[in-house]
């Protein structure tokens, strides 16, 4: 299933440009806010929509984050060797995690204000918790997932250097920086969830290409390790980190600019598209 927020209500998609609305197809069982219904993602995860379900027309500008009001954001640093290696850092030994604030959510199709400073693409895999709980089995993780999109971690590489330490969560947390979507596809959408090709391209020049399946900590290690630790809530969202292909890793360095186009995909997922202007 994929499930949209088309113009803030929460629907399941037909195809690119028809959905059917949630809460009127359930007969008001589940709500219009495609945020609360995390909260009910165990009665929710089994239903359909009748086949006589009225169908809605949607465009591209209708669609709104599929995973709008998540109580804890995390997200993960360094967690493919090869962007390790472009960073001239370690591979890690644990999941490097840090947070980007709610306030930098957005929808997958945004024009994006440059702040001043150097801003940087990732592409990545994002996953949504559909049922908490604390010290989840790896085995299990997967069964705690609503569901996957894409995202991008925009990154603004000045101020994430910042200070003694780095600056990681305020510096990808602009407005604008986490861009989530199209959809939320459902894992029984998808041939091999721990296996999917993502990647983006910048101007129609492809600058990053790999397969989650390269994760150093792939999903269900994450979910089981950030579980050990704290408990995670339904609607919660991980950005599971970037492949190689940054801007920060180039030489020359390379950063966004005003009319830039962002494209970013995941193969079974969608695609998301972000243009940047400057700061007015």
């Amino acid at each position: 299933m994929r499930i949209g927020n088309i113009a803030g209500r929460a629907k399941v998609i037909v195809d690119e440009a028809h959905a059917v609305d949630i809460e009127t197809a359930s007969g008001g069982r589940f709500g219009s806010d495609p945020g609360e219904l995390y909260d009910r993602w165990e009665q929710f995860r089994g239903w359909t929509p009748p086949a006589d379900a009225p169908v809605e027309r949607f465009t591209g500008g209708d669609i709104g984050n599929p995973a709008p009001a998540p109580r804890q954001i995390f997200a993960i640093g360094l967690n493919y060797r090869d962007h390790a290696a472009e960073s001239d850092m370690a591979v890690p030994a644990e999941p490097a995690v840090f947070t980007k604030f709610a306030s930098s959510l957005a929808g997958p199709f945004t024009q994006v204000a440059l702040p001043v400073g150097h801003v940087d693409w990732e592409v990545e895999l994002v996953v949504v918790i559909g049922r908490g709980g604390r010290h989840i089995p790896a085995t299990d993780a997967w069964r705690h997932v609503a569901g996957v999109a894409v995202g991008q971690d925009l990154s603004e590489r000045r101020l994430q250097a910042i200070g003694p330490v780095p600056q990681f969560s305020l510096a990808k947390s602009h407005h604008g920086f986490g861009p989530i979507g199209p959809f939320l596809v459902t894992t029984d959408e998808l041939p091999d969830p721990d296996d999917l090709v993502l990647g983006c391209s910048l101007n129609g020049e492809q600058v990053q290409k790999s397969r989650t399946s390269h994760m150093i900590f792939p999903v269900p290690e994450l979910i089981a390790r950030l579980s050990a630790v704290t408990e995670l809530w339904p609607g919660d969202v991980i950005f599971t980190g970037t492949p190689s292909g940054v801007g920060a890793g180039r030489t020359p360095q390379r950063f966004l600019a005003p009319g830039d186009e962002l494209v970013s995909s995941i193969d079974g997922v969608g695609e998301i598209r972000q243009t940047f202007v400057a700061v007015a």
